[in-house]
């Protein structure tokens, strides 16, 4: 069986897990703190972040999150989730790399860092004007979903698709953290209900980060 190395508010562990779900592969969910650096985890990926995914019976051992996609994309044929046209694809994989990157960059990264990195090993206080700035991005990335949203039925075109998956983790990652605000937003808030619904992002909701409680609203459904 496959094993997923990661922890709770890991963007990118989510985007894979639910890539994983909606493909009904099964795996092990393996708590790595990549902040460590234990030794056998850099010996699976030398850069020493989150996701890896090993399976030693394969002895396949696979890191960052877009090969993790892209292996089982090619390897797995039931629901595609870089799919349609050639345009469509790439639409997909622009996308996805606009929330890993920039998305990640603006919000969920700045996030971890004032309210999970200071708060559990670095004992300092979060700075107020960061976490306000990483808030107003997350403003402007919630108009693009909505406009998005406002023209296609998913993100990148008429189906759900590894972009959905990639936008979904990010956000989930940052709600939890409390750094979203929804005022303005009901298109982007209803796609992620819909997302939040599904059977592969419901374990994402029973799972939490010691000390770090999430708002009340992020395990709600429709919430």
């Amino acid at each position: 069986m496959w094993q997923l190395y990661q922890f709770p508010l890991c963007p990118f562990s989510r985007k894979v897990r639910l890539l994983l779900g909606e493909k009904g592969v099964a795996y092990e969910l393996w708590r790595e703190n990549p902040w460590e650096g234990r030794d056998e985890f850099l010996n699976m990926n030398p850069a020493g972040r989150t996701p890896v995914l090993r399976n030693s019976e394969r002895g396949i051992t696979l890191a960052d999150s877009r090969a993790i996609c892209e292996y089982f994309e090619e390897t797995v044929e039931n629901n595609a989730m870089i799919n349609g046209t050639a345009a469509n694809r790439a639409e997909i994989r622009r996308l996805v790399a606009l929330f890993d990157e920039n998305f990640f960059s603006d919000v969920t990264g700045p996030l971890l860092i004032e309210r999970m990195k200071k708060r559990l090993f670095l004992r300092q206080s979060p700075d107020s004007k960061a976490l306000r700035e990483a808030m107003r991005l997350a403003h402007e990335h919630l108009e693009y979903i909505d406009w998005l949203i406002d023209n296609q039925r998913w993100l990148a075109g008429a189906t759900m698709s590894l972009a959905d998956l990639a936008a979904a983790a990010q956000i989930s990652v940052a709600d939890y953290l409390g750094g979203l605000d929804w005022s303005g937003h009901e298109q982007s808030r209803s796609w992620y209900a819909v997302i939040k619904s599904r059977p592969s992002f419901r374990p994402l909701l029973t799972e939490r980060m010691e000390v770090i409680q999430p708002p009340s609203h992020y395990a709600q459904v429709d919430g």
